[in-house]
């Protein structure tokens, strides 16, 4: 006969209690305790019937919980905001179950609440885990939901958004030496928003972005409902692989192609100064880097060091390289097609696929056991930092060069890192995913700005300086629109408020992120979610039915305008056939005025 009182019923009923007591009597600002008590009703209820074997109420941390400040900080990874005056969420809701997920969408939305989506916490910006429109919001934390299930026979994988790129390259290379992900080169980077947003590394040129290799996902709507790539349809599956997955939903999942490797890598890490030839090195490294064998990737890293002589400062270019195979191989490839490096065997190190990772995070390899990937923690000291990002098309001068040099030197502070192209990131389509950025393009930059003292005063003193190099980069980089890759999040390029001109504010930045695929995003968004519940400063925004006939107008205007340049132009040049045409209409105007 079952007990009158089952256990566990009863010890949800009292954490729900306890939960309840937690809550914070007043507030000044929002009602925070009659919100967080509403709302915490409505999660529990929403769950109620999966409570007992996956109790909601272990998930939820309000302000007065102890954990509450740790569990916040636990993936804050850039110090800009994480300080006292930082906007703290209502409260956070760290997902154990799927049920977790469905009640954060549906009592969100009942609630009018935003719901800010963490996985990693690498967003450049925090727009995962703090809001930049002063406007009440909580975090729906995915970092519990981190299974990971390879299956080599099939040569794919299942992995959940909330694990790390460690845990997965640690996962699969613990199934098969041979066999690995291009993905980031960062291990304790989010698979969610890395795959959401493009994902790329060091073997893009061999095998494209993270997202060219997504071959389906889970995703909860705004409904909460939980799709798959069949039941989403495929442009909803389209828009989650760049496009941004928190526009769209809450991704769960994604089920990726694994790739081959060799079991023997080849790294290389060489640093050349001003007076070791690094301009002409630089210069003739555009050439090579993008159109070289897709095997090697060479990223290169611009960046202010001190000169030989005392209190000079000069450049320091470092190449840091991976190439698919051996060492041997390797230093014949670049002195045969970049011989002005003169890389020399011992420049190299061979090792695993794996243990290359450990080497691009700044580790030693040689004495750091590959198990440090399963650490959530990061093996760095975190900083206050602002990045931003650009793509180049056309090779840069000597003389272009010579004046990078000379503006990096005078602001100091500033570095640019430039990740080439080419190989079989020129092959795929512009618009096969949301990230547009393809042929055509050298290589991107990421301008890096860090600095460990606090305070407004020091932060709008790096900010400004960084932005002033991206400023001097214009001559070299894309134009009409300067373009912008999506993973770099930057709110110089603008900030949504989701007001009446919302699909305007994100037409801004939207189009250097996504090029003309912004405008797909924006249809897909306005069909899943019309109602705008799945936002942030930088999201895909919706458009109405007026914005969409607006639209249309200056679409079409725009058309108009370029037929009117090109008849002019044939015009001018045909002066005879102008007249002619001139004449003509004169009779015409004539003859009807005439017989009216």
């Amino acid at each position: 006969m079952e007990p009158i009182f089952s256990p566990k019923p009863m010890l949800w009923f009292l954490s729900t209690l306890v939960l309840l007591s937690s809550l914070p009597c007043s507030s000044a600002t929002y009602s925070a305790a009659e919100f967080n008590t509403t709302f915490i009703h409505c999660l529990i209820n929403t769950t109620s019937d999966s409570s007992s074997s996956h109790p909601i109420t272990e998930s939820i941390f309000t302000p007065n919980n102890a954990s509450f400040s740790s569990v916040l900080q636990s993936y804050i990874r850039n110090l800009r905001f994480n300080t006292s005056t930082t906007k703290k969420p209502l409260l956070i809701i760290t997902a154990l179950h799927v049920s977790h997920v469905r009640a954060s969408i549906l009592c969100a939305q009942k609630h009018n609440m935003l719901m800010k989506i963490r996985s990693g916490g690498h967003d450049y910006e925090g727009v995962s885990y703090v809001t930049h429109n002063h406007v009440p919001f909580f975090i729906l934390d995915m970092f519990n939901l981190r299974s990971i299930e390879i299956d080599i026979e099939t040569e794919t994988a299942w992995v959940q958004v909330g694990a790390t790129l460690g845990e997965l390259y640690y996962n699969i290379v613990h199934k098969s030496k041979i066999h690995g992900f291009p993905a980031g080169v960062g291990p304790n980077v989010g698979v969610g928003g890395h795959l959401s947003g493009g994902g790329y590394g060091n073997m893009m040129r061999k095998y494209g972005l993270s997202v060219d290799n997504v071959l389906d996902a889970q995703i909860l709507d705004v409904q909460g409902r939980l799709l798959d790539r069949d039941s989403m349809g495929e442009d909803l599956f389209w828009a989650i692989r760049g496009g941004g997955g928190a526009s769209f939903g809450v991704v769960l999942s994604y089920k990726i192609k694994l790739v081959r490797v060799p079991e023997t890598v080849t790294v290389f890490q060489v640093p050349r100064t001003l007076e070791q030839n690094a301009t002409e090195l630089v210069y003739n490294w555009q050439y090579f880097a993008p159109n070289t064998d897709p095997n090697l990737f060479i990223r290169l890293i611009l960046e202010v060091a001190n000169g030989a002589e005392t209190l000079t400062k000069t450049i320091r270019a470092t190449f840091v390289a991976m190439f698919l195979g051996d060492s041997k191989s390797l230093v014949s490839l670049m002195n045969e097609t970049f011989p002005q490096m003169g890389l020399r065997q011992q420049d190299c190190i061979e090792t695993s696929w794996l243990k290359s990772v450990l080497f691009w995070d700044n580790m030693d390899i040689s004495t750091t056991p590959v198990e440090i990937l399963l650490e959530r923690t990061p093996q760095y000291t975190l900083k206050h930092l602002k990045r931003k990002s650009d793509y180049v098309r056309k090779p840069i001068s000597k003389a272009g060069w010579e004046g990078i040099w000379k503006k990096m030197i005078e602001l100091e502070n500033g570095a640019m890192y430039f990740n080439p192209y080419g190989g079989r990131m020129a092959e795929i389509p512009s618009n096969a995913t949301p990230i547009p950025h393809r042929a055509g393009n050298l290589w991107k930059i990421q301008y890096h700005a860090n600095w460990n003292q606090k305070g407004k005063e020091v932060e709008d003193q790096y900010i400004n300086m960084i932005r002033e190099l991206h400023r001097y980069m214009a001559a070299f980089v894309s134009k009409n629109p300067r373009q912008a890759y999506f993973n770099y999040k930057d709110l110089d390029l603008g900030i949504n408020y989701h007001g009446k001109n919302s699909y305007y504010q994100g037409r801004v930045y939207g189009y250097e992120y996504f090029k003309d695929n912004f405008n797909r995003l924006v249809q897909i968004k306005t069909k899943v979610d019309p109602n705008n519940f799945f936002r942030n400063e930088q999201s895909v925004p919706v458009i109405s039915y007026m914005g969409s006939v607006r639209m249309e107008s200056e679409k079409s205007l725009l058309y108009t305008l370029l037929f009117l340049l090109v008849l002019s132009l044939v015009f001018e040049s045909k002066n005879y056939i102008f007249r002619s045409i001139s004449c003509c209409l004169n009779s015409l105007v004539k003859f009807c005025t005439k017989n009216n």
